[in-house]
């Protein structure tokens, strides 16, 4: 019998599967999102509005049955346009009415990393190093975190993909 405590790990982040996601170009067209803002201090979220907003995009698509069916596809991209300021990006399978829709497009290059939030400067110059020796270039970064803060601590990794937009 599964007690209530297995059933909220179980559902809180799904495993997260490296290879799917490291090294890969993607080509996305029109890929369908709804987008949220948050304030931030020098690129660092308040947790509490963090929290909330992640909750209310989340509850956005779950009404309109709008997440994608295997929550492994499901993303969460991050991107600081400012240094008070954070954009967050949920994937959803279609529009969802009375949210903030946005459609990315384009091709992305990913690579995934595992260590603390605070390396991720470090983590994107390493990809600009890399992409360099391909004759790539990015013009913007996304963020995508494998696990919450809590489910990172339980499973020792605190895994996040980059996602490189390309010229």
């Amino acid at each position: 019998m599964t007690t209530s405590n297995e059933k909220i790990k179980e559902e809180c982040c799904p495993p997260f599967n490296i290879e799917k996601w490291d090294g890969k170009t993607l080509v996305w067209d029109q890929k369908p999102f709804i987008k949220a803002s948050v304030p931030t201090m020098f690129h660092i979220p308040f947790s509490k509005k963090l929290g909330k907003k992640i909750t209310k995009l989340m509850h956005q698509a779950e009404y309109q049955d709008s997440l994608e069916k295997d929550k492994t596809n499901t993303l969460l991209l991050f991107t600081d346009p400012h240094p008070f300021r954070s954009d967050m990006y949920l994937s959803v399978s279609g529009r969802v009415p009375k949210a903030n829709n946005v459609n990315l497009s384009g091709a992305y290059i990913s690579k995934v990393f595992d260590g603390p939030y605070r390396a991720i400067p470090t983590f994107m110059k390493e990809m600009d190093r890399q992409l360099k020796l391909e004759h790539k270039k990015a013009k913007k970064y996304y963020v995508h975190y494998a696990y919450c803060p809590k489910c990172a601590k339980e499973r020792g990794h605190n895994y996040m993909v980059l996602f490189a937009a390309l010229n």
